[in-house]
């Protein structure tokens, strides 16, 4: 047994070093890293720790500011990288890989045995391993630390439903916390919905009540918590109802919501979120029903038996996992990311159907199981580093104006909008221009200073229009650039006077939380 735990923990840290890895290598793609990490990159270049900035003037009221906090400490401590944006999701996912080792240890009938730990080895595999805990684990998003919110609240409540110290009980509600400042209210529904499920079959109340410290919990869950919100609420009013409002229950209720700030809404049809579950769990989802089928099939039994000190702890972990799923059927606006707080519990669940042979020698099969994922994405991010151009990214672009001689990102014009990744490579420094603009300056030549000026491919008017002027200088998949010096005419720097607020469409109304 000791060599079978030998072999599941060195996989394990291959694993979690070969994600560590790729977060250095491949640039921040368009849309959502360079968004979420040029706001962290705000956050420290302001030092303004209160109110995330979607741009410079303009508050995210998208999210609680957890994982901007944390990104943007890693970027105090290690300077501005992609290494530096994606560390903080990578931690959170090796804290989170920690629970699900120890909740699959807690429901072991021989908790301290060395079959107890072979179980929590695999279930941490499976959960580092599925398609989606792979992919979060080093990327600038907020969902890996609701998942680490929600992962420690249910994991928590059932080691101490198993028995476990109270220290467990107090780790609770500092999910909770976690939770209200890494994605807001939701963690209330996650954790709520399952907890309830399970105490409404079980008629487990009291037993409930008293394994948690509820009065001075929530308490210690306010102090953490609440703090935030009324500072962010006096700092910039409206933000409550635009957040609350809007984002929890707008968002969940109406599919093409056109009150979205930040982004578009999504619309589907209800229910897709189940084939969200099927991707994001992949392989293991898929290996896991396989698995389940064929051992009631045969009528065996798996080895490893959960050890339930309290009445339906199987149904509580199953809610646990199913939970997002269940609850966004409802929703049509809705991406694969929502379901990845379950798929810890997922992975508990799947270490329990495991036939008797993986005990010992760890077969094959098991084996390319576990690296299908990690080959697949060590794979693809190589594929990538050979072929960047394929990545709707401004990093190679931006770094080719900087090579300019007298050039600088401060040079840097986007034709009508430009890139969240343009905004966080050129440090902010990227500026906007409207088309029209751009001709006035051309015709009138009273450009006072030269213009590294990126225009989309399919523009073809105004590409056209620019190659009668000069020849591009450098593209990418995106974008042709295109280098326009000073000539004699007037002095009037009218370019420079324009928005750096990345031509940001705000739709403002009177309705509108900003107008």
């Amino acid at each position: 047994m000791t060599r079978n735990i030998n072999t599941l923990l060195w996989l394990l840290f291959a694993v979690l070093a070969a994600r560590l890895g790729l977060t250095a290598i491949l640039p921040l793609a368009d849309t959502t890293e360079p968004r979420y990490a040029e706001i962290a990159r705000i956050m420290a270049e302001t030092g303004d720790w209160i109110t995330p900035w979607f741009d410079y003037g303009v508050p995210f009221w998208g999210k609680p500011p957890l994982s901007f906090w944390t990104q943007a400490l890693s970027f105090k401590l290690l300077g501005v990288s992609e290494f530096a944006g994606r560390l903080p999701s990578w931690l959170a996912n090796v804290v989170i890989v920690y629970l699900v080792f120890t909740l699959r240890r807690y429901l072991h009938p021989e908790r301290d045995s060395e079959a107890a730990t072979s179980a929590g080895l695999w279930a941490a595999l499976i959960y580092a391993t599925t398609a989606l805990g792979f992919l979060t684990a080093g990327t600038v998003m907020t969902d890996s630390f609701l998942a680490l919110g929600s992962t420690l609240v249910l994991t928590s409540l059932v080691i101490r439903l198993q028995g476990g110290p109270m220290v467990w009980g107090w780790l609770f509600f500092i999910g909770l916390a976690i939770g209200l400042l890494a994605k807001g209210p939701l963690i209330l529904v996650l954790t709520g919905l399952p907890v309830f499920l399970w105490v409404a079959t079980t008629r487990r109340w009291l037993v409930l009540w008293q394994q948690l410290p509820w009065f001075r919990g929530l308490l210690l869950m306010m102090a953490i918590a609440a703090p935030w919100y009324v500072l962010a609420e006096l700092k910039t009013p409206g933000f409550l109802d635009y957040f609350i409002v809007g984002e929890h229950i707008k968002r969940f209720l109406v599919s093409s919501w056109q009150g979205d700030l930040y982004g578009n809404a999504h619309e589907f049809t209800r229910g897709t979120i189940w084939l969200y579950l099927v991707a994001a769990s992949f392989p293991w989802g898929l290996i896991a029903v396989f698995a389940f089928g064929v051992s009631r099939w045969r009528r065996q039994p798996a080895q490893q038996q959960w050890r339930s000190v309290e009445k339906g702890m199987g149904g509580l972990v199953l809610a646990s996992a199913l939970s997002p799923a269940i609850f966004f059927s409802l929703s049509g606006n809705i991406l694969w990311t929502y379901v990845l707080p379950g798929l810890p519990f997922l992975a508990v669940l799947g270490s329990s159907l495991w036939p008797r042979e993986l005990s010992g020698r760890l077969p094959a099969s098991s084996l390319a199981a576990v690296v299908t994922i990690p080959m697949i994405g060590i794979a693809a991010a190589g594929w990538l580093t050979l072929h960047p151009e394929r990545l709707k990214t401004e990093r190679d672009l931006v770094a080719q104006v900087e090579q300019l001689p007298g050039v600088s990102p401060d040079n840097l014009f986007y034709l009508g909008k430009a890139p969240f990744s343009a905004r966080f490579y050129s440090r902010g420094e990227a500026h906007v221009v409207e088309q029209d603009a751009v001709i006035d300056q051309l015709e009138s030549g009273d450009l006072e200073k030269p213009m590294a000026l990126a225009v989309e491919k399919g523009n073809k008017a105004m590409l056209r229009r620019l190659e009668d002027v000069t020849t591009p200088i450098a593209e990418n998949r995106r974008f042709q650039l295109f280098l326009l010096t000073p000539s004699a005419g007037p002095t009037a720097n009218s370019l420079q006077g324009k928005s750096k607020n990345g031509g940001i469409d705000y739709n403002a109304s009177n309705d509108h939380p900003l107008s």
